[in-house]
């Protein structure tokens, strides 16, 4: 893989204190706190326009112990347990504990959340929770409402920059400091048509927040809009960054199944339904969910599509049933008003009709390698959101805690940023890096869809994995060598890169774990493989992968706190 994806000389340079790259609640979040934190400059970069990413595709809500008789601890327990083991303590103790505050402020921004007749929130449960602790919006629209909320704060702080339709080309980085590590000194974008920035440009910055999002696109079907292309990981991956856990995708059991021929974003139908009792049935109209855990359908989300995958494969159809149609019409109109309608627009009316399911990729639990303060390996270098490994989220993320940790752990960045600023010496970008470049053929893009959905999806075996690694060392090497350097040609290479390491990383990992399905090795191995795989890229690109050991952390019996890294100390390693 290149280390360095070939562009244009830079035609253009700005500078910022901080740059945030990504649009969504952990993006904006961090923009706007740093900002009130008093960092100096932000500059906000998003590949679209501001509301172009997954957080308005959110439709559940967000948890959080908001309710009577719910506790942060049990937040705990429940995320613990749906990490199967490969959680940090102390990250999901921050998450639980900082939770509430945290979605009070965003309601305190603006954000509008249903309340009950009695004036309180409306809280509801998900798959893997068990208290009501889904706060929502809209009945069905949550992401959007926040979104909304949002980007009118950053609207009306016109000190905070924003560059739209801009795309993350490569970071900068200066020369290696006494341990050898790059640190960051800005990023290159390739903008699209906005005024004197139009084409390449260098950011100078001292800080750069990744809150990118997103690897869907690398897989046929998906729920992440076309923009989740895995910029962000890619892009640092090439910086030196450690990724971890990249083999732990969640593919969202319940999408709208929309033929055989249908390719990229699908309609999610959000695990909200099930939570207020609709339930799977295969053609016979059997509740195969029955037996196959003890919360049945509001199982956590990796059992669930797995048990939908096998009832696929064994009875030789390309998806399952969702039936809804007890709730009637009126409730769906009142709390699923935005499921109702992409329903009706397929041709299917969820109040009579059973709605075809199947699972489809969602979300990645694994990223770009992080303390608890969204500090990388890179010095300068910060992650949060669905391209972060936080910890949280282990090996299976459990229901609507993606948008509390883009929440909560944007706001510990910006928490610790104003410190990180004094320490971090200003750096000019290091032009002589000797590093591969190139670019991958777009035309290679389906291709590589269709291998990853194949050999890397649900279900994984080592024949599969190995095929799937042979295929992408082929696309990679066998593109032409004058590919145009544009949109298309930087994304299709940043998802060879992303599929190189999820394919490398699920390769190594020889058991069964969360959303990580080996056919070959079915049991869950703590003896073996209780901690973390490690993906970076060498000095010639390729991918190397370690196995770093810890030990298993969803016992709830078992809650020892955990040391935090002080908000004052330098970067820690990422190990």
């Amino acid at each position: 893989m290149p280390r360095r994806l070939s562009a244009a000389a830079p035609g253009w340079t700005a500078r910022a204190d901080v740059v945030v790259v990504g649009s969504g609640i952990a993006g904006l979040t961090a923009a706007l706190r740093a900002h009130a934190a008093g960092v100096g400059s932000v500059l906000v970069v998003t590949k679209d326009v501001l509301s172009a990413g997954s957080t308005q595709w959110a439709q559940g809500g967000i948890a959080a112990a908001l309710g009577p008789g719910d506790t942060p601890h049990e937040h705990e327990v429940d995320t613990l347990v749906a990490g199967a083991g490969a959680c940090d303590p102390a990250a999901v103790r921050a998450l639980v504990t900082e939770g509430p505050a945290a979605v009070r402020e965003l309601i305190a921004l603006g954000a509008v959340f249903d309340q009950g007749t009695d004036g309180e929130l409306s809280l509801t449960r998900e798959g893997g929770h068990h208290r009501d602790r889904i706060a929502h919006a809209g009945g069905d629209a949550t992401g959007a409402e926040i979104q909304r909320a949002l980007v009118a704060a950053i609207e009306a702080a016109p000190e905070i920059e924003v560059v739209h339709h801009a795309h993350a080309v490569d970071l900068l980085l200066g020369e290696p400091d006494a341990e050898g590590r790059r640190p960051v000194a800005g990023l290159t974008l390739h903008v699209m048509g906005e005024g004197q920035r139009d084409g390449i440009g260098a950011v100078h910055a001292r800080a750069v927040v990744l809150a990118s999002g997103g690897l869907g696109q690398v897989f046929s079907q998906t729920t992440n809009p076309a923009v989740s292309t895995g910029d962000g990981l890619a892009l640092a991956l090439r910086a030196g960054a450690v990724v971890r856990d990249v083999e732990f995708v969640q593919f969202h059991p319940t999408v709208m199944y929309l033929g055989p021929d249908s390719r990229g974003q699908q309609p999610l139908i959000s695990e909200a339904v099930r939570g207020e009792g609709a339930f799977l049935v295969d053609d016979a109209g059997e509740r195969f969910m029955l037996g196959e855990h003890e919360l049945a359908d509001l199982a956590p989300r990796d059992v669930v599509a797995k048990a939908i995958t096998r009832r696929m494969h064994a009875t030789g159809r390309p998806h399952v049933w969702l039936d809804a149609r007890h709730l009637g019409r009126a409730f769906w109109e009142r709390r699923f008003p935005t499921i109702l309608a992409t329903c009706e627009r397929h041709g299917v009316d969820p109040a009579v009709d059973l709605v075809p399911v199947a699972p489809a990729c969602h979300y990645a639990s694994g990223g770009i390698a992080t303390d608890l303060w969204g500090r990388s390996s890179v010095p300068g270098l910060y992650a949060t959101g669905e391209v972060a490994c936080s910890g949280v989220h282990g090996a299976n993320r459990l229901a609507s805690n993606s948008l509390l940790e883009g929440l909560v752990f944007a706001r510990r960045i910006a928490e610790v940023l104003p410190g990180d600023l004094e320490r971090l010496p200003t750096v000019a970008p290091d032009g002589a890096r000797d590093v591969p470049s190139g670019l991958a053929d777009p035309d290679r893009r389906r291709d590589l869809q269709e291998t990853m959905t194949a050999q890397v999806g649900v279900l994984r075996t080592a024949d599969g994995l190995v095929a799937a690694g042979a295929r992408i060392a082929e696309l990679a090497a066998d593109g032409p060598d004058d590919v145009p350097a544009e949109l298309a040609a930087w994304e299709t290479t940043n998802l060879l890169t992303v599929a190189a390491a999820l394919t490398a990383a699920a390769t190594l990992r020889e058991e069964t774990r969360g959303s990580h399905w080996r056919d070959d090795h079915p049991a869950r191995d703590d003896r073996r493989w209780a901690g973390h795989v490690d993906v970076t890229l060498d000095d010639e690109g390729a991918v190397a992968v370690l196995f770093r050991p810890a030990p298993p952390s969803d016992a709830p019996a078992s809650l020892a706190p955990a040391a935090e890294t002080s908000p004052t100390q330098p970067t820690p390693e990422i190990v």
